[in-house]
């Protein structure tokens, strides 16, 4: 391939080597969201239920996102724009008081539903390759791909509803679970659990979401990709040594005065948890 490809010059990169077309993912469109999720529908397992049903007081805990189904459809009368729904599944860890020094952890799920409209173009165009099988065909639709990426919520809140009849809360969003996502903990959902007693959990959720599509782009290339570093199989280092590079923790023998409220993600969430 000549130094300076088509479609033009390399301007006056002089370390790019040659211009090379590639396949790739073109981002489109793409968001950003900060949800402040409330009243979460808590669906414990069998094994949490039980210990629920005999507690007054749940303190905190975690959530873990377990997977996020998305579905992309057109919108009619937007030519090029599509509606993303998307479904976040959550393991969540609540701690709960039974009466003994120690909280006791009890895991369920949580579900939360979101809709987001972006850009994705129009494209009908169909594409198979030599390592497709007859028995691998899947219909080709000419939709754009949405990639949804988030971290861990935080948990903000929880809450116990002893009457859900009266404050109409008794109905959940959820009518079945999907297996893999059910696989995953180790006793049954508690869907429709007996008596009036709900659970609900607030969250904080972190996403970036997308469209894109294949495409081909002819980029500068200025080498092949080589690692420079020799591979390691891990040096022993002296555990002294490694002591020694700690501070000394004056904080833990003379409490400061104030304490500072967490202002990042991983602050917040490890106080959340304990709180």
């Amino acid at each position: 391939m000549p130094e300076n490809g088509m479609p033009g010059p390399v301007c006056d990169l002089s370390s790019v080597k040659e211009s090379v077309c590639i396949h790739t993912k073109k981002i489109l469109d793409g968001c950003r969201d900060k949800d402040c999720v409330e009243d979460l529908r808590f669906y414990p397992t069998q094994a949490a239920q039980e210990v629920l049903s005999g507690t007054q007081i749940i303190k905190g805990g975690c959530a873990e996102l377990l997977y996020v189904y998305t579905d992309v459809e057109p919108i009619t009368f937007n030519r090029g724009f599509y509606s993303i729904d998307m479904r976040y599944f959550y393991r969540v860890t609540l701690q709960v008081a039974t009466g003994t020094p120690r909280s006791t952890e009890v895991e369920g799920l949580c579900v939360f539903d979101k809709r987001c409209i972006l850009f994705g173009s129009e494209g009908s165009a169909k594409s198979f390759s030599s390592d497709t099988t007859p028995e691998s065909i899947v219909p080709q639709t000419g939709l754009p791909t949405a990639v949804v990426e988030a971290v861990d919520p935080i948990v903000l809140d929880t809450r116990i509803v002893e009457d859900c009849t009266a404050a109409g809360v008794c109905e959940g969003n959820v009518s079945e679970i999907p297996a893999a996502i059910e696989a995953v903990f180790a006793s049954p959902i508690v869907l429709e659990p007996v008596g009036t007693r709900r659970y609900f959990v607030t969250l904080g959720q972190f996403s970036l979401v997308r469209l894109e599509r294949d495409t081909q782009l002819l980029i500068p290339a200025y080498d092949y990709c080589i690692p420079q570093s020799d591979c390691s199989g891990g040096d022993p280092e002296d555990p002294c040594g490694l002591f020694k590079n700690v501070s000394f923790p004056v904080n833990e023998f003379f409490p400061p005065n104030t304490v500072e409220m967490p202002s990042d993600y991983n602050g917040t969430r490890n106080y959340c948890a304990c709180h």
